[in-house]
């Protein structure tokens, strides 16, 4: 990101030369005891009685729900909660308006605000009373589970309430804290301009950076495609690309420039611990600080007519970040390592 300082954290480790398999879970278990498993210790530790309350700032696409996976994954369901506002909102129902009228409080009435939410387009933002309901309903349901907020704060006035939701929602009184995600958007346009999407079950992969398992070949178009994996397509389906999907980032160019401005903001802020994530680092320092089977892989297909089949040829992915340097993608294992070792100082 332009103008701000985010630091490497790399996930080198003396001792440690295995090349591990980032794509399963045993696999991952073993990466992250190798890499972080003395800040592993130190965070169960702490989870058995403790608590914290993290949001989760990045661009739209920047891997929010995805880390938030592997932390759980790592530490359990029963002591770690990723909440969604989108997922929040996308799920609400009329049979859930009850419940949320309980917690709401705002200048207008809880019937006109659902009135606006009912009405409301998809790209405009709700009002952040509700949106605080909504948030409030949900973490009642917890249990004092860590919580990782997803989506909040999303405008410049929503900053000032996260500054003290911990204290609105009478939780633990333990650790509040943002998390910054700084993603350059060359990798958000590429992720979004050569997915493609399985028509019958919504899967999606990208020929480009993440291949299903199964690939065909179409002799007639001389196009290869991407099979559906999903056990429930029986890999008939063509994963094809997503209408609108070639424009990249620019149709929801309005909504990146609005949550730069908010990461920016929150930037500058004292008082509240600040975790600072890369997803990716120069090409001059990735082999300083990583392993390369920790750099996001770049695949390109092409049919052998010889052969009769087709190749795959991989490389490290290498984008320009914001500032124009070359750099290279990481995976979302060592973005989570990063995330870890500054969480375990924080906490």
């Amino acid at each position: 990101m332009k103008g701000l300082e985010f630091p490497i954290v790399g996930t080198k480790t003396s001792g440690v030369t295995n090349r591990f398999d980032l794509a399963s879970p045993m696999g991952r278990k073993k990466y992250f005891n190798a890499k972080v498993g003395d800040e592993i210790g130190h965070l169960n530790k702490y989870l058995e009685n403790g608590s914290f309350i993290a949001y989760f700032l990045g661009k739209k696409n920047s891997g929010k729900g995805t880390y938030s996976k592997l932390f759980t994954e790592i530490f359990g369901e029963d002591k770690v909660a990723h909440v969604s506002v989108g997922d929040l909102v996308r799920d609400l129902t009329k049979k859930d308006y009850k419940d949320i009228e309980k917690f709401y409080r705002g200048y207008v009435s809880f019937d006109e605000a659902i009135k606006r939410f009912e009405g409301r387009s998809t790209e405009g933002l709700l009002p952040t009373e509700f949106i605080l309901a909504l948030l409030k309903h949900r973490i009642s349901e917890l249990e004092g589970k860590s919580i990782f907020i997803d989506g909040l704060p999303r405008d410049m006035d929503q900053i000032s309430y996260s500054l003290y939701f911990r204290d609105l929602i009478n939780y633990r009184d333990d650790p509040d804290l943002f998390i910054l995600i700084d993603i350059p958007e060359s990798v958000i346009a590429a992720r979004i301009k050569t997915r493609v999407v399985c028509p019958k079950c919504g899967l999606s992969r990208n020929p480009k950076l993440l291949l299903s398992s199964k690939i065909d070949y179409d002799k007639k178009t001389k196009m290869i495609y991407l099979l559906c994996d999903n056990p429930e397509c029986q890999g008939a389906e063509r994963l094809m690309p997503k209408e609108g999907d070639e424009l990249g980032i620019e149709p929801q160019r309005a909504r990146l420039v609005k949550d730069e401005e908010v990461i920016r903001k929150v930037f500058e802020l004292h008082g509240v611990p600040k975790i600072l994530i890369r997803n990716h680092v120069p090409v001059k320092d990735a082999l300083k600080y990583f392993d390369t089977y920790e750099i996001t892989p770049e695949y390109i297909l092409k049919w052998d007519d010889k052969k009769k089949k087709i190749e795959v040829e991989e490389k490290p992915w290498q984008v320009k970040d914001d500032n124009g340097v070359a750099s290279n993608s990481l995976l979302a294992p060592p973005v989570v390592v990063g995330l870890i070792k500054q969480l375990a100082e924080v906490l």
